[in-house]
């Protein structure tokens, strides 16, 4: 197995999905990882990539290294989302063919569709319509990457294939309350809500320390202060209050499942059998609501769930068609309830470490 794949660099390797790609492939065998922390290379300065492919030599490439966040993130940080991306997938790719990289496999997101797409949403649906406004600047980096692959395979005989996943979740998630994606701020936000309901200051400290959004005093256990700054995230000992309306569907895949599927593809397949990218779901989705009830009952809140109707709500629908992957012979084997469980219990470990 190592003679196929003998150095396989993994951008992005402490992210969510890049550490679960390396426990696919060491668990598969894999031996000779190639990672780099952000400090020791920033992907956005071209000169620092091109000097690491070269000394490197990387036979396949994982590409998973991204700015990424929910939707006050994205629209908080908009020049921040485009050129950071669009610079890591410019440079990373570039290099990728100007050293000789055998296989390469990009990342993308569900969110490159157009706001209005037909449901469930098929690869071809690419740039049909407009995009959902509220994440646009990501979603406009993540298609210029798709491209590049497809343009450097066109030109240059290259193998880059690009994937799009959906909503991801699992270890090693952001849980960062400003910046995380919708799963894990309900996990968080559920989870914090109800130790403030058991005026559990002491853990709220903890956790505050270890995933952020601490308070601006610095650390402390003191009821007040607490419960004035768990408010402003809508934490509230009786209520949590949610953007939007909670009617929005959205589709989640457990990050282990998608590394299995990204593995089985740099496995498995060339970009010539994919066509221009392939998309990679579970093939179900729920309402942000009924996610919301299901992991309260999950973190054991109690309390009530109250929506902020003059919050966006984003994308009404996102459901992936994975008709194509299935066909490849692939398919998620993680039930969202079970999934949810293991992303908490992973969380609550992490808490305390």
């Amino acid at each position: 197995m190592n003679q196929t794949y003998p150095k396989i660099y993994i951008a992005g390797h402490r992210g969510m999905v890049g550490s679960a790609i390396v426990r696919r492939l060491e668990g598969s065998g894999y031996s000779n990882l190639i990672c780099r922390s952000h400090a020791q290379l920033d992907l956005t300065r071209q000169r620092d990539v091109e000097d690491f492919f070269e000394r490197e030599r990387p036979d396949n490439v994982f590409l998973c290294a991204a700015k990424v966040g929910g939707i006050l993130a994205n629209s908080t940080y908009k020049a921040q989302f485009i050129y950071e991306n669009m610079m890591i997938a410019a440079n990373a790719i570039h290099a990728s063919y100007e050293h000789g990289v055998k296989k390469l496999l990009n990342l993308g997101s569900s969110c490159i569709y157009p706001r209005q797409a037909p449901q469930p949403l098929k690869e071809e649906y690419l740039l049909t319509s407009e995009l959902e406004p509220t994440n646009e600047p990501y979603a406009i980096a993540k298609i210029a990457a798709i491209k590049l692959c497809r343009y450097y395979n066109e030109q240059y005989g290259t193998n880059f294939m690009s994937v799009m996943p959906t909503n991801l979740y699992g270890p090693d998630d952001n849980f960062d309350l400003e910046t995380s994606h919708v799963l894990p701020a309900l996990i968080r936000k559920l989870h914090l809500a109800k130790l403030l309901s058991q005026k559990g200051y002491a853990s709220i400290a903890r956790d505050l320390e270890r995933f952020g959004n601490s308070l601006p005093a610095g650390p402390s256990d003191d009821p007040e202060l607490i419960a004035g700054h768990l408010s402003g995230f809508g934490i509230h000992p009786d209520r949590i209050v949610l953007w939007g309306t909670g009617e929005p569907k959205r589709e989640f895949l457990y990050v282990d499942d998608l590394s299995a599927a990204a593995v089985f593809l740099m496995e498995q397949c060339d970009a010539s059998d994919i066509g221009e990218f392939i998309n990679i779901g579970a093939g179900k989705d729920i309402t942000i609501r009924k996610l919301a009830e299901m992991i309260a009952e999950i973190t054991g809140y109690c309390g009530s769930i109250a929506w902020d109707k003059t919050n966006p709500d984003g994308t009404p629908q996102k459901l992936l068609d994975i008709s194509r992957i299935q066909g490849k012979g692939w398919k998620a084997g993680t039930p969202l309830e079970q999934g949810i469980e293991k992303t908490y219990r992973w969380y609550l470990h992490n808490v305390e470490s």
